[in-house]
């Protein structure tokens, strides 16, 4: 049976709304048509994403990643796609010249997670993973939210490293839950944690300083995306905006917390990120 674009694009749409995602407060403010090229975009990633974390055949999982990788190049070629998320992807990166190696570098970034070679990564190893899972998110958001000019691939990548270090921040214990541990080898050898066993480095009380280090890393990333987004027309900015000062919101919350408690993971409430929407939307 034929996929139905708008079928397709519901279907994206619902996987949005089921992710809870905070990403979800700068789509909306995005009009009709960039939105769905942008709940297309998180779609994908979704689906992958949870490729790569779900418990299953590591061999059955690689073989669904290989699955996307084909469909991507189906949705380029102009081949009959076979899923509605590639469906509702393919006006988007027709409209908005949405390019074929950031979906790519998604997927070699997933593959790294489902590999298992996300165990105190060096820093070089853990920049790469996030350009790759983070960084390509925001080359394409960048194109749907129409800023196209180099300050904006910069910010994408700036913001996208600040980004997924926040979450890697917040998400400690559910990492350490599947055996993952994201925290640089360099930063726990300068405080002293030589194991590598991701449940005994989070229990260790001198983490608090490899996470403090780690936050000053996304403050920095934080500040250089902002100062290039001030070079960018505004207007195409506004989501983008909308992201980082969500996500700095949660850096905050862990910082003031002092990871006393790593396993503990933060969030903000309804009514705080109301406010944030309210007001970068005036």
């Amino acid at each position: 049976m034929a996929l139905d674009d708008r079928d397709a694009q519901a279907e994206a749409e619902a996987v949005v709304r089921a992710s809870g995602s905070s990403f979800r407060w700068g789509m909306r403010i995005l009009p009709p048509e960039r939105r769905r090229a942008m709940y297309a975009v998180y779609a994908f990633c979704r689906i992958i994403d949870d490729i790569a974390d779900e418990p299953g055949d590591l061999g059955e999982r690689q073989a669904r990643l290989d699955g996307w990788r084909a469909e991507i190049g189906r949705v380029y070629d102009n081949g009959a796609v076979t899923e509605p998320i590639a469906r509702a992807l393919a006006p988007a990166v027709r409209r908005y010249r949405l390019p074929r190696a950031e979906f790519e570098a998604l997927i070699d970034g997933m593959e790294s997670d489902l590999q298992g070679r996300n165990l105190a990564p060096s820093l070089a190893e853990l920049t790469l993973y996030c350009r790759r899972v983070a960084g390509a998110v925001g080359m394409l958001s960048m194109r749907c939210f129409g800023a196209d000019q180099p300050e904006a691939d910069a910010a994408a990548i700036a913001l996208g490293e600040a980004m997924q270090i926040t979450n890697i921040l917040r998400d400690l214990g559910e990492d350490a839950a599947d055996g993952r541990l994201y925290l640089p080898r360099e930063l726990l050898e300068r405080h002293g944690i030589a194991t590598r066993d991701p449940d005994a480095v989070i229990d260790d009380p001198r983490v608090a300083g490899v996470c403090r280090e780690l936050a000053a890393l996304a403050r920095r990333r934080y500040g250089e995306a902002r100062d290039l987004i001030a070079q960018c027309d505004r207007h195409s900015m506004r989501s983008a905006v909308v992201m980082m000062v969500g996500y700095e919101a949660l850096l905050d919350r862990m910082e003031a917390g002092g990871w006393r408690n790593p396993r503990r993971r933060v969030s903000l409430t309804l009514w705080r990120r109301l406010m944030l929407l309210r007001h970068l939307c005036r």
